[in-house]
């Protein structure tokens, strides 16, 4: 893969223009506090780390091709959705009761490891 091709798939996934900068392939359209940069240094080419003007080597490769690969899988990695996450979001949604909402989260304060015995949490 080189990095026209990098270009296109990332749109294809979704992957929001703004997140990523090739020079001379893609511009970044409105630049965030931080993004990505894919560019070649002599021989090598570098993914970088752009936030708030400063640049920091996140890797090096020897080709393009690995270069962009990298890049791909960095920017399309999504974590898989928490077990039983949607549903509790919509329970709680559902539940226009403020006082009942407030209790439940007390409660759940209550609960977490570790509280009220000076222990760090799995402790």
């Amino acid at each position: 893969m080189n990095t026209a091709e990098l270009t296109e798939r990332l749109r294809r996934e979704g992957v929001p223009d703004a997140l990523y900068e090739i020079p001379g392939v893609h511009a970044v359209p409105v630049q965030l506090d931080a993004y990505y940069v894919l560019r070649p240094e002599g021989n090598a080419w570098a993914v970088l780390l752009r936030q708030r003007g400063a640049d920091e080597v996140i890797a090096r490769f020897g080709t393009e091709a690995e270069a962009c690969r990298y890049l791909y899988d960095t920017l399309t990695d999504v974590p898989p959705p928490v077990p039983g996450g949607p549903e509790r979001v919509d329970r709680l949604l559902a539940d226009t009761d403020a006082d009942e909402i407030q209790r439940r989260a007390e409660e759940d304060f209550e609960q977490a490891p570790g509280r009220n015995t000076g222990e760090p949490p799995g402790a």
